[in-house]
């Protein structure tokens, strides 16, 4: 015998599945960083964010209380996905020149994103009106990017594999040599970014000059 549906049921069958609130986030974060890209921080209006991200104001300030708040997840949202996604080999030397060209390669990516430069353009022209902009993408962003190339250089010389004294400033370095310039190009002159090919050849030159002065060889 078939039951009968209560109420309940029928209510239950009517209400839309909640999306978990770690899914919304990322939603969020990811329309908010198009709307800073494009509008810049100051026109930026949490109402504009949610309304992009599809979801409600009250939703929005639930998850997130401040614009603030919303740009300093953002960023760190971008970098931990880019991240989480990298696995580096850590301990054979003949594959050290290989992982040093992958690790660059992804921090040139993320560096010379389209979005991310956009980001840091907005970022240098309103620091002066939003001064924690500036430390929010510095610590969020470009140094835990400096931090985590680091930490795979640090291996690398416990190994064995290289001599290096100072990993921090060596990755701040190799940093420098494969985005500053593309960056400063696009920020200030209006060029256009790099493609794959042409972050890659850069990538390649200078995997090989740092590895040729701190490799170790072996006799």
């Amino acid at each position: 015998m078939a039951r009968t549906r209560t109420p309940s049921d029928r209510r239950d069958r009517g209400r839309p599945q909640q999306r978990p609130d770690d899914e919304t986030r990322k939603v969020i974060y990811e329309s908010a960083r198009h709307e800073f890209a494009r509008s810049g921080f100051a026109a930026t209006s949490m109402e504009a964010v949610a309304r992009h991200a599809g979801v409600s104001t009250k939703t929005l300030y639930r998850l997130i209380p401040s614009k603030a708040a919303l740009f300093e997840g953002m960023v760190s949202e971008r970098l931990d996905r880019v991240l989480t996604s990298v696995s580096l080999p850590t301990g054979a030397h003949a594959g050290l020149e290989h992982a040093l060209r992958h690790a660059l390669t992804v921090c040139a990516e993320l560096a010379l994103d389209k979005e991310v430069v956009a980001l840091q353009r907005m970022v240098l022209q309103e620091a002066g009106k939003f001064s924690d902009i500036a430390g929010t993408f510095y610590r969020n962003g470009m140094q835990r990017m400096v931090d985590s190339l680091a930490g795979w250089l640090r291996v690398q010389r416990d190994c064995g594999a290289i001599a290096l004294e100072d990993v921090d400033e060596a990755a701040g370095i190799l940093i420098g040599m494969i985005a500053s310039a593309p960056q400063r190009a696009a920020i200030f002159g209006g060029a256009p970014l790099p493609p794959r090919r042409e972050i890659e050849a850069r990538v390649r030159t200078c995997a090989a000059l740092f590895l040729r002065g701190c490799e170790v060889r072996k006799t």
